[in-house]
Parts: structure tokens; C-alpha cells; sequence
């Protein structure tokens, strides 16, 4: 089983994780919310990420609103960030910088 992050851990990941933030709600997550040019593009985005979650059989919680994508990583199983949801973040990063 994966370990819960320390805050300092989380902190050190946070500052390699551009424009991502900490969710301190119900379950601690990262947490990173993004505008696409257009609802296609947004979509094209959750197709890529649903692709990598499936092929690392761990998933983020993704809010669709229009163009806008909030994405939240955490391991509900630990009720918090572990070092999965670092390397999913970082990868939804990935995909994100492919857009530029």
C-alpha cells in the first residue's frame, strides 16, 4: 500500500508542479484547475489523461465545466496524497505542456 506524503513531501512536490495546489477539503489531493481553448480540446485532454489513469490503474477526480477542467489527485484508499498522485499529477502536467 502506498504511504500518505508528509507536508513537507507534498510542499516539495507543489513547488515542481506548476500552477497546482493543495486541496485541504475532505481528503487532502493536489489539485489543478485549467481553461482550454475549446470544449473539443478540453475533452481531448480527459481522453489522454482517462488513458494514462487506465494504464497506471489510478484516476483523478476530473470536473468538466465547459472548457474549464479542475483535476484532483489523491489516493482515496490512504484518504490523502501519496507518491501515485505525484507521478499522475506530474504526467497530467505532461500533457497539458503538450498543448502549448
Amino acid at each position: 500500500m502506498p504511504e500518505l506524503l508528509r507536508d513537507e513531501e507534498v510542499g516539495k512536490a507543489l513547488g515542481r508542479l506548476q500552477d497546482w495546489s493543495l486541496d485541504d477539503g475532505p481528503v487532502r489531493a493536489l489539485r489543478r484547475e485549467v481553461e482550454l481553448a475549446s470544449f473539443p480540446q478540453a475533452i481531448e485532454v480527459v481522453d489522454r489523461v482517462a488513458e494514462i489513469a487506465e494504464n497506471d490503474d489510478h484516476h483523478p477526480d476530473i470536473d468538466i465545466r465547459w472548457r474549464t477542467l479542475t483535476f484532483r489527485c489523491s489516493t482515496h484508499s490512504e484518504g490523502g496524497i501519496t507518491a501515485l498522485d505525484v507521478t499522475l499529477a506530474e504526467k497530467i502536467q505532461g500533457v497539458l505542456d503538450s498543448l502549448s
